[in-house]
């Protein structure tokens, strides 16, 4: 599958997780178990959400949303993998791999305005809850969630056509289980100095914008809940989940995108890719529903509905 450094790739070769076929099969029956409890749970949400009209408010707009991203990263990757752990045949094509990495990130970045809007409306809810139902709109949760998309797929478009306009041609082995743009980079033979350049920008624009909008939320609602004299708890829980689910998404993408290249180890790298492509997006449903009252009550609800 390696080419000669005359020719063009049109393909490449993944060298996934491990080569040992018997740790091949545990990671497989992990990750199997993981994906499935991943698309459940956000399935679960999306339904739960949709059938329960309790559920029909702002912050779970914004949670079937976040669902729905968690559903669509994860799927652009785990299903290839799981694949390749059973298979020694790991080629991917071009167009696919250029398509794989694309919708990972489209809806990677999609979810980091996402989850800055859910701070936005958590921030709306405790430090102005008697304009909370006039400011966090439909219509408004309606654009900020399309303008989030919108910046999603910009910033995939911009990084697909960066990087899958390099050229490959000494190499085809990808040191990942899926197409991202650091080991690619690391395979081609052109200049990839404005790859870097890119990536670090726009990742840091897309990531630090998002967080810029959370800590400041979260400084405007520590802030409020200090001067309660009551409810601090219940404040504190409402918010809880949310940012237990940013701490564990924004530490590895940071950790992952904004660092230079030249320090990246490739084969350490896998397996915190591994925690944010796999097992966040399974955590968040556990992380914003069983730790919440209305969903355990709009879930047993919801249920009798479709039992009887």
């Amino acid at each position: 599958m390696v080419e000669e450094n005359t020719t063009t790739v049109t393909g490449f070769f993944l060298l996934g997780i491990s080569n040992d076929p018997g740790m091949q099969v545990i990671f497989f029956v992990v990750f199997l178990i993981i994906y499935l409890v991943n698309v459940v749970g956000n399935l679960g949400m999306i339904i739960l959400i949709s059938l329960d009209s309790h559920l029909h408010n702002p912050m779970y707009f914004l949670l079937w949303h976040l669902s729905f991203c968690d559903i669509c990263y994860s799927s652009a990757i785990a299903p290839r993998m799981l694949s390749d752990l059973l298979s020694e045949s790991r080629t991917i094509s071009f167009p696919a791999c250029t398509a794989q990495f694309y919708f990972f990130a489209a809806f990677v970045d999609a979810e980091c305005y996402i989850l800055a809007v859910m701070a936005y409306d958590r921030y709306v809810a405790i430090c102005n809850p008697l304009l909370y139902s006039t400011t966090m709109s439909k219509s408004l949760c309606i654009r900020l969630l399309l303008g989030s998309y919108i910046a999603g797929t910009t910033n995939a478009i911009i990084h697909t056509t960066a990087t899958f306009s390099l050229h490959f041609c000494s190499s085809n082995l990808i040191n990942h289980f899926f197409c991202d743009v650091p080991p690619l980079l690391a395979i081609s033979c052109s200049d990839t100095h404005i790859n870097e350049i890119l990536l670090f920008a726009f990742a840091g624009l897309v990531e630090m914008s998002s967080l810029s909008i959370i800590l400041v939320s979260y400084i405007f609602i520590l802030a409020a809940v200090l001067r309660m004299h009551s409810g601090r708890l219940k404040a504190f829980s409402t918010c809880g989940s949310h940012f237990t689910g940013v701490t564990l998404f924004y530490g590895t993408v940071i950790f992952m995108y904004l660092r230079p290249t030249s320090v990246y180890a490739l084969d350490q790298d896998k397996w915190a890719s591994v925690f944010y492509t796999v097992v966040i997006p399974m955590l968040n449903p556990l992380i914003y529903s069983l730790r919440n009252k209305d969903d355990a009550n709009g879930l047993s609800q919801s249920l009798e509905k479709l039992l009887f």
